[in-house]
């Protein structure tokens, strides 16, 4: 996995402050120490080689930096405020930035967390592809609302699909799992393009999203359980971001629909560009450590900590699962637009949530993770439901409020599937949650549906459904424990304790 080398001199005034602090090891995004020629080398951080020489010339101090920051698929975003972070050496005290996780990550965990990234984007896509195309192939095949409905609800059953993989990853391992989701998911959804008929089609991704399901999931995993205990959320964050990304292509890609009354199949060929993340993922991932670690396998799950993170899962997906799978429905049916101003809206109305996943994880690892699922869920929802009742530029800012907010608050709902959970059985945990909370979506899908066909509309339904949120964040803030500052092993005394490096 090759990454290209870089170097950055700088030259100071010899008595001015940087050139003071330059002769001392640094202890921000990595820490120093020196080799055996005196340059400073890497202790700890997530460069695969680094190396920083200071030489007194005159009145001049000349710092050189050599480093090779190994960051597969995601490079090209990381490496100026990498390249400025070195050239703009903080004074001690001074707060991290922004877009670093609150614990300094080894280099393993850079990677990891990289390819985990890649993995969730396969995943998204997999995930977003049916509910983005299901009205363009509805149409071509005759299907009304209550038709498409149902054809989504189906598609979300086979979540069940997902469950022996995640009990083969407590089994097996996370990397082997990973890796085999990572191989059928866009294989099966490609499928969709030589689909006969609109049942068809919902058969090949009945099997093809449950495998991006388990992708997705599986990657949440091994990310909470090689990461620090202070970058958890910040993690997962970061695996949203990219699967927003991944989700972001599936929605590009539907400008291909308006190619032709069947150009929607393009969009299923698509699939084909996530082989590559297959092949990177099976090179380069590694076991996670707390999966190495000696541990019990299917050990009894704690029934009262299943029961409520899954309730929040169930009340949750009975409003998420019918937004987002009717968002398209409502633009095209209600508010007229094509394709291509489909694409349009959902891309600059998701997009600055980007901005929220990161602040949410960093949010939920340094203040805590119930105050924000606590604040964020209830003007999330109320944002949300408006733009299902509102046109124009209201119809716009309610839908960006609404998931900016909604993503402040995800990393800290989704890091409790992996935390109140030991390693023995957290897969089948995740699991267990994502196929409740699936098929409780798929309920609300059916519902909405069902609501449609008799007259009743969008914004009303969309109201009603807006409770499940209210009560899942409830049910979070009254009783979740916060689990912040706290390693796995500690939430879970089962575990033995994993040793530091």
């Amino acid at each position: 996995m090759p990454g290209r080398e870089h170097t950055l001199t700088v030259v100071w005034p010899v008595d001015s402050p940087p050139a003071v602090q330059a002769l001392e090891p640094r202890d921000d995004l990595l820490a120093e120490e020196r080799d055996e020629t005196g340059a400073f080398v890497q202790a700890v951080g997530p460069f695969r080689t680094y190396r920083r020489t200071v030489e007194v010339r005159d009145d001049e101090v000349v710092q050189t930096i050599t480093y090779r920051l190994v960051i597969p698929w995601f490079g090209a975003f990381f490496a100026l405020p990498v390249r400025r972070a070195l050239y703009r050496r903080p004074a001690p005290g001074d707060p991290s930035p922004w877009w670093t996780p609150p614990d300094r990550l080894t280099e393993r965990q850079a990677r990891t967390l990289a390819l985990l990234a890649a993995a969730a984007m396969s995943a998204a896509f997999a995930n977003t592809l049916f509910t983005q195309t299901a009205n363009f192939a509805a149409d071509t095949f005759g299907v009304g609302d209550r038709g498409q409905g149902v054809g989504g609800a189906i598609v979300r059953l086979g979540v069940l699909i997902a469950l022996p993989f995640a009990v083969v990853a407590d089994r097996l391992g996370r990397r082997r799992t990973i890796v085999l989701a990572a191989w059928l998911a866009p294989l099966f959804c490609a499928l969709g393009t030589l689909a006969p008929n609109f049942w068809v089609l919902v058969g090949t991704q009945t099997i093809g999203r449950p495998l991006g399901i388990a992708l997705s999931l599986l990657a949440t995993v091994a990310a909470a359980e090689d990461m620090p205990r202070n970058s958890r959320a910040y993690a997962l964050s970061l695996l949203a971001m990219a699967a927003g990304l991944g989700a972001g292509i599936a929605v590009g890609s539907l400008k291909l629909a308006d190619v032709g009354d069947e150009g929607w199949r393009l969009v299923y060929l698509m699939s084909l560009i996530w082989i590559p993340v297959a092949v990177s993922l099976m090179r380069h991932l590694l076991e996670t450590r707390r999966f190495e670690k000696a541990h019990t396998i299917a050990q009894p799950l704690n029934g009262r900590r299943l029961a409520l993170v899954a309730s929040v899962a169930l009340a949750s997906s009975l409003f998420v699962a019918p937004a987002s799978f009717f968002q398209n429905r409502y633009l095209d049916d209600v508010r007229g637009f094509s394709a291509g101003g489909i694409a349009m809206f959902t891309l600059l109305t998701a997009t600055p949530a980007s901005i929220g996943l990161v602040l949410g994880g960093r949010l939920a690892d340094v203040v805590g993770r119930r105050i924000l699922i606590a604040v964020c869920t209830p003007v999330s929802t109320a944002f949300l439901v408006l733009g299902f009742n509102t046109d124009g530029w209201l119809m716009w800012v309610s839908v960006l409020v609404g998931g900016l907010t909604g993503a402040i608050a995800y990393p800290a709902y989704t890091v409790y599937r992996t935390e109140l959970f030991p390693t023995g059985n957290r897969g089948r945990a995740n699991g267990l949650v994502t196929t409740i909370g699936l098929l409780s979506g798929s309920v609300g899908i059916l519902i909405v549906g069902f609501a449609r066909d008799h007259g009743s509309t969008f914004g009303a339904i969309m109201a009603v459904m807006g409770v499940g949120q209210l009560v899942a964040a409830f049910l979070a803030y009254r009783h979740y424990p916060e689990t912040a500052h706290l390693e796995l092993e500690q939430l879970n005394p089962e575990d033995p304790v994993l040793s530091e490096g």
